[in-house]
């Protein structure tokens, strides 16, 4: 019987990169699919399932950040970002509102198949991970008050409130309270975050420690959670306690 096709959706309003990218990625065994901005974006998902996007962050109309963020608030398909941009800072923001990944014009056709295969076998294990999981499984673990709902994805303080958190930050968190109390290097978190994106600058990983502190009212002057360990990287310290429900 033969695999079903990967099929990647293709976010681009210029049509020489969109017609490149199709028909370079069916070199590989993956359907492309072209889409000229986020309105044919949408139509597309809409007629069928893509595994993966690859989506411009400049694009006429709602533009690709704006579009990620709605993504992710009605699908975890993975996302890599596409832009000519270079600041730093769009590269955090786009990792915070959920993209998976970010390539910079211009960039070689390889490197993102690379990306690409990277990212869909870390979605697979995960997928096979959650399939073989037991049938009572830690979905909710507290620590210090704080309760995070894995399934739900949910943050509540100690106050009762329900604090938002974006892709990256639960998937950060996630990483901490599997490891308390462990010395973890950028190195680390970014191998256990998000499978190593290949370009990805651990000046990230200190921005989004920064904004997970805030979210856990830990002060960045003297953190009690999330502990700065100079020259080697973090250290959550936490008392971690995991329930069934």
């Amino acid at each position: 019987m033969q695999a079903p096709t990967t099929r990647v959706l293709i976010v681009d309003d210029d049509v020489e990169i969109r017609d490149l990218l199709c028909g370079y990625l069916s070199r590989f065994g993956m359907e492309a699919v072209g889409a000229h901005d986020g309105a044919e974006m949408k139509r597309a998902l809409a007629e069928g399932p893509f595994n993966l996007i690859v989506l411009d962050l400049m694009l006429p109309g709602e533009d690709g950040l704006s579009l990620c963020r709605t993504l992710r608030t009605e699908s975890d398909i993975p996302v890599i970002m596409l832009t000519a941009r270079g600041d730093p800072m769009d590269r955090v923001v786009g990792l915070e509102l959920g993209a998976d990944d970010y390539v910079a014009k211009p960039f070689e056709p390889r490197e993102l198949v690379a990306r690409i295969q990277t990212i869909l076998r870390r979605t697979r294990q995960e997928r096979d991970t959650a399939a073989e999981a037991p049938e009572t499984p830690d979905i909710v673990i507290e620590f210090e008050g704080w309760r995070l709902h894995r399934i739900l994805r949910q943050l509540t303080s100690p106050e009762g409130m329900v604090v938002p958190l974006s892709n990256a930050e639960f998937r950060l968190l996630s990483v901490f309270i599997e490891r308390p109390n462990r010395i973890l290097s950028r190195d680390q978190l970014l191998d256990y975050a998000r499978g190593r994106a290949m370009d990805l600058f651990d000046r990230s990983i200190d921005l989004l420690v920064s904004r997970l502190r805030q979210k856990l009212q830990d002060d960045p002057k003297n953190p009690l959670l999330i502990k700065t360990i100079r020259g080697e990287g973090y250290f959550f310290s936490a008392q971690v306690n995991r329930c069934g429900a």
